[in-house]
């Protein structure tokens, strides 16, 4: 790991609850982990069969396929996990295929632009040949073309000699956020936005595609009567709360004003005023316009 300790867990807040946990490689988490979510079930994959920790498997995960169902955990966590594979982003949209939609990836990558990394160019005494070796622009892209919806970073930094970050500087490259110091950039890779996870985590997926298939069915005027009462029926069976229909509302309807229509003429609900009011602080305006 070479002079890279172990900080991931710095992403890790008191309103993370995680039920299924992965550790790719980086055992030093393992006891870490078990402290902090004592009740957690905690898988271990590494190649090195010398280590011995409950639920380990012994493969390879730059060549072998997990033997995990899909969405299965909460969290996968290691260090450096693409920088010695053929394919990344292979290995980044595999590892989002065992994440449940409210799971993230804890992860890490080496900086090519850290001032170690450039003076070394400079000398022509580069040695990273078997090494990935990422911008801060470009991991993230990866990470967004691997089906993560938002991406979080942390920098960890050695500061560089005044005298060579000042000559870097001069030579033409930039020091956007310290970047010529940070030498591994932290990762929190999530499949879900805040605000999307939030909805997911509190009901089953069966739920929320049936008031996502009613919802959309409203929108599109199909039996726009009965989908209306299938709207009401499913909120009273389930409990949902006016707040969440609103926000639900917001992330799946696109005509907005046709369902508000729709809605508004076939309901004789008082919470509809309540949804309708949510919704309409939560939408983005176009110049202050109200939709309804």
């Amino acid at each position: 790991m070479e002079e890279i300790k172990p900080s991931l867990t710095e992403f890790i807040s008191g309103e993370d609850f995680f039920e299924k946990i992965l550790v790719v490689e980086s055992e030093f988490y393992i006891n870490e982990l078990k402290k902090r979510f004592p009740a957690a079930e905690i898988f271990f994959v590494t190649s090195n069969e010398d280590l011995n920790y409950p639920n380990t498997i012994y493969l390879d995960y730059r060549e072998e396929r997990l033997p995990f169902a899909r969405e299965f955990f909460d969290l996968i966590i290691g260090d450096l996990t693409l920088e010695v594979v053929t394919n990344p982003q292979d290995i980044a949209a595999g590892f989002s295929t065992f994440l449940k939609q409210t799971g993230c990836w804890l992860t890490s990558f080496r900086n090519i632009r850290h001032w170690k990394v450039l003076e070394r160019l400079m000398r022509g005494a580069f040695g990273g040949i078997v090494s990935r070796l990422y911008t801060r622009t470009e991991f993230e892209r990866l990470l967004y073309a691997s089906f993560y919806k938002e991406v979080q970073v942390l920098p960890l930094k050695k500061n560089s000699p005044p005298e060579l970050l000042e000559r870097l500087i001069n030579c033409g490259f930039d020091n956007f956020d310290d970047d010529l110091q940070t030498e591994f950039w932290l990762v929190r890779a999530s499949r879900s936005m805040p605000e999307l996870a939030l909805l997911k985590s509190m009901f089953t997926p069966e739920i929320r595609a049936d008031l996502s298939r009613i919802l959309h069915r409203i929108e599109y005027d199909v039996a726009t009567k009965e989908n209306v009462e299938n709207f009401w029926r499913l909120f009273d069976a389930e409990g949902i709360f006016s707040d969440y229909a609103a926000a639900f509302i917001r992330s799946v309807v696109i005509h907005r004003e046709n369902f508000w229509r729709n809605m508004q003429k076939y309901s004789a609900r008082r919470e509809l005023e309540e949804i309708i009011d949510e919704a309409e602080s939560l939408y983005d305006f176009d110049n202050g316009n109200r939709l309804l």
